[in-house]
C-alpha cells in the first residue's frame, strides 16, 4: 500500500497557503482532526477529573485516551506514559528525580550528538550532586558516534547514559540498543531522547533498551507537549517532590498540577491520524501504525534521495554535514561564502520554509567546528517531490 498524498495534504489547513515546509524537525504543521479534537475537548463540557458529572468524565476520558494512544505508539503500558509540557521539561524533572539517587563519585555519560535538552539538565544535576560527566564523542568524518570513546567513558561507576535516538540537526541514528546493552552491563540506566526519532519511526521502547524514552507530539503532527515512556515498575522506584494531596500513583506522581485535557486529546488525535496514513485492515491501532509508518518511511526515503541528489548537483558551494549511513530525512548544510540566514530569507521569499540556526544542538556544532548558523532541510509526511524541486530551485537561484 501507499499514502494518498493528495488526500493527506487536504487535511492540513496550513498547506492551503502554498508554502513548502522543510522545518519538520522543529515542529510539523497540524492537521484539522488534531485541532478539532482540541476544540471539542475544550468546549466539552469540561472540568477537573472525576466520576460523577459529564464534564468530569470527559476529563477522565481525555487522560485515558492519551495513555492508550501512547501505549500503542511507544509499546509501553498505559501507566508508563507520563505527560509533560515539553521534552525539555520532562528531562529536567527526571534529572532531578534521578539525581536524588546519585552520590559524589558517581559518573554519567552524555553524547556530543545530542540536542542540549538531553545534555544541560544532566550536567547541571551532576554538578549539584558532585557527579562526573564523561562523553561519547562524534567521529567528524562520518557524523556518527565514536563507540570507542563510549567504551572508554563507561565504568562500573556509571549511573546513567543519556543519548539521542536521532540527531535533530544531522539525522544520525546511533545504535541505541547496542549502547543500552553495554550500559546495562555496568548497571547504568539509559535515557533516550527520541524527539526526532519518533517523527520518522514506529517506536518500541523495550526493543531499544531504553529505561526512559522521551518524545514530543508536535514533531509528529500533534500539539505542543512532551511524553515520557518507561516501565511502570521502574517509575515506582522514583520518589519525586510533589504536593502532599496530589496522587502518589504511577504515572500521576510525575504530572504536577491539573493536566491540559485538550492537549492530551490533540496528542491522541495525532496518533490516530498517523495510524490512518495508509488505510488498511489492521486488527489494532499498533498494527495500523506499523503499516502506516512503513509507508511513510518509503515516501520519505524517496524524497530524501531526491533532495540529496539535487544538493549534490549544486556542487562544492554547499557542504553537507549529514553523513551518517543510517539517518533520518534531515540535511544540515553550510554555503561557501554565503550566510545561512540569507539563504533562509531567499527561500522564504519564494514560499519555501527552511530554517537556519544551530537548533539547540550546541554539542554537535561545537564538535564539528561549525561557526555560525547552518541551513537545515527536514522532511515531514506532507512533503512532495514538487516541494523538494522548489527547495532545490530556490537554493540554486541563491547560489
Amino acid at each position: 500500500m501507499a499514502i494518498d498524498l493528495a488526500a493527506l495534504r487536504a487535511r492540513f489547513p496550513a498547506l492551503a497557503t502554498g508554502l513548502a515546509f522543510f522545518d519538520g524537525p522543529g515542529g510539523t504543521q497540524t492537521p484539522s482532526p488534531v485541532a478539532d479534537a482540541i476544540a471539542a475537548t475544550l468546549t466539552g463540557p469540561l472540568s477537573n477529573r472525576g466520576t460523577v458529572s459529564p464534564s468530569e468524565l470527559n476529563a477522565e476520558r481525555a487522560v485515558a485516551g492519551f495513555r492508550a494512544a501512547y501505549t500503542d505508539l511507544l509499546n509501553v503500558p498505559a501507566n508508563g506514559v507520563v505527560h509533560g509540557r515539553s521534552a525539555t521539561q520532562l528531562t529536567y524533572d527526571f534529572s532531578r528525580h534521578l539525581a536524588m539517587t546519585w552520590n559524589a563519585g558517581d559518573e554519567i555519560v552524555l553524547s556530543r550528538l545530542d540536542h542540549d535538552a538531553n545534555v544541560r539538565p544532566w550536567i547541571q544535576a551532576a554538578e549539584r550532586a558532585g557527579v562526573t560527566v564523561r562523553w561519547i564523542e562524534i567521529a567528524p568524518e562520518t557524523t556518527e558516534l565514536d563507540l570507542g570513546s563510549y567504551e572508554r567513558a563507561l565504568t562500573p561507576r556509571t549511573r546513567l547514559v543519556a543519548v539521542t535516538a536521532a540527531s535533530n540537526v544531522l539525522g544520525t541514528k546511533p545504535p541505541v540498543r547496542r549502547i543500552a546493552d553495554r550500559a546495562h552491563e555496568v548497571g547504568a540506566l539509559v535515557y533516550v531522547d527520541g524527539v526526532h526519532y519518533a517523527a520518522h519511526h514506529l517506536v518500541d521502547v523495550p526493543a531499544l533498551g531504553a529505561d526512559m524514552f522521551v518524545c514530543s507530539p508536535y514533531k509528529f503532527l500533534g500539539p505542543h507537549c512532551g511524553v515520557l515512556a518507561a516501565a511502570p515498575k521502574f517509575l515506582a522506584t522514583l520518589r519525586p517532590d510533589k504536593l502532599l494531596p496530589s496522587p502518589d500513583t504511577v504515572p500521576e506522581r510525575f504530572e504536577f498540577g491539573t493536566l491540559p485535557y485538550e492537549i492530551l486529546a490533540g496528542a491522541t488525535a495525532a496518533v490516530d491520524f498517523l495510524a490512518e496514513l495508509d488505510p488498511g485492515t489492521g486488527a489494532s491501532r499498533r498494527e495500523s501504525l506499523t503499516r502506516s509508518l512503513e509507508s511513510l518511511h518509503a515516501h520519505e526515503r524517496t524524497l530524501r534521495a531526491q533532495l540529496q541528489e539535487g544538493v549534490d548537483l549544486l556542487g562544492d558551494a554547499i557542504t553537507v554535514h549529514s553523513k551518517a549511513a543510517d539517518r533520518t530525512p534531515t540535511l544540515l548544510m553550510t554555503l561557501e561564502g554565503r550566510g545561512a540566514r540569507e539563504a533562509q530569507a531567499h527561500l522564504a521569499a519564494r514560499g519555501v520554509v527552511a530554517p537556519a540556526g544551530s537548533f539547540y544542538a550546541h554539542e554537535p556544532f561545537t564538535a564539528l567546528k561549525l561557526e555560525g548558523p547552518a541551513l537545515r532541510a527536514g522532511l515531514a509526511p506532507y512533503n512532495t517531490t514538487g516541494d523538494v524541486a522548489r527547495f532545490l530551485d530556490g537554493l540554486a537561484d541563491f547560489l
